[in-house]
């Protein structure tokens, strides 16, 4: 019985292999699967058979009943597909593939790293969740500090709070590097704003920081001028405003020309003064080097700042800074 086992799986399987058709196919799966099968008669008997026999016929019919089924279901696999292909037109013409593309922000952030790299600049990233002391103890801002309403922030229980700015990485960056020092850091930062068109809770900063011997305002100066024509254009002129900002001294706010060039009065950029205001930039507070460790009368230092929302908005004439975080697909596509 064992040797008509084994006959009557190879069997169904030669047979099985040659259907032509579902129907064809069908009628082979009742014939060795079906209740009246040849098959199912010698499983009924496994039981009549001798002690010794059982478990081996019991296992071939099992094995056969195995075979039988890959093969129907391979088979009526191929059938289903020579079906479809023969369905087939192809004469039609092909469907276009939606292809996906970067946020506006994604491609500023790549475009930024890409220039400031071409200067020697490495590439840091922090915790978003940050502690008060490196969000503004580190940074020249005390607890009293009025600075600190500027930026009123996210408060986390337990003690940690939502960054306000990327400045963060600079402070572990030199807590754990020894000068020199030559960073940008990205990423998202937190402030208790009144969302509208003009400000939002969340935003993105890029910030630099070099730090050496012998580092000036002239060296800022000619960093900032050279990400400015690479970013806005080759005739791009820069311009410094005296400023405070708590961790720099002296400290200035940069502005760049406006893309109508002080021409038109009525430009929604400008504003017709034919300046942009970018962001703040000045020379590392001694105060923040003694902090992190640094010596103040041997090293010497710059850093600086932006939001990229901002220049996106510029770059694009975007009027509205929620139109970046609503992950409004007919919006992303334009870009």
């Amino acid at each position: 019985m064992l040797e008509e086992v084994r006959q009557l799986a190879s069997v169904a399987v030669e047979e099985i292999e040659a259907a032509r058709d579902d129907k064809a196919l069908e009628a082979l799966r009742v014939h060795h699967l079906g209740r009246k099968s040849r098959l199912r008669q010698i499983a009924r008997q496994i039981g009549q058979r001798p002690a010794a026999q059982r478990p081996a016929l019991g296992q071939a019919t099992a094995c056969a009943q195995k075979a039988i089924q890959q093969a129907l279901d391979d088979k009526a696999l191929a059938l289903r597909q020579v079906a479809e292909a023969a369905a087939l037109d192809v004469t039609l013409p092909g469907r276009r593939p939606l292809l996906g593309c970067a946020h506006p922000l994604s491609q500023l952030t790549d475009e930024l790293i890409g220039i400031f790299q071409g200067m020697g600049f490495d590439v840091a990233d922090g915790p978003e969740v940050e502690d008060e002391y490196h969000n503004f103890d580190a940074l020249n801002t005390p607890a009293d500090h009025p600075a600190r309403d500027l930026h009123d922030t996210f408060y986390l229980e337990g003690g940690g709070l939502l960054r306000t700015h990327t400045s963060t990485v600079q402070v572990r960056v030199m807590e754990q590097t020894p000068p020199p020092v030559r960073i940008i850091s990205l990423g998202r930062c937190y402030r208790r704003e009144t969302v509208d068109a003009t400000h939002h809770f969340a935003f993105h900063q890029i910030e630099g920081l070099y730090v050496d011997h012998g580092v000036s305002f002239a060296d800022l100066k000619g960093t900032i001028e050279a990400m400015g024509r690479q970013l806005m254009g080759e005739e791009t002129q820069v311009r410094f405003r005296p400023h405070f900002f708590p961790f720099t001294e002296p400290s200035v706010e940069y502005d760049f020309t406006c893309i109508c060039k002080g021409q038109r009065t009525n430009c929604s950029i400008c504003k017709g003064t034919g300046w942009i205001e970018i962001a703040g930039a000045g020379m590392v507070d001694p105060a923040v080097f003694t902090a992190v460790g640094y010596d103040p009368d041997e090293y010497t230092g710059f850093a600086f700042g932006m939001g990229l929302e901002r220049i996106a908005m510029i770059r694009h004439g975007i009027d509205d800074v929620r139109r970046f975080l609503e992950n409004d697909l007919r919006f992303i596509r334009q870009f």
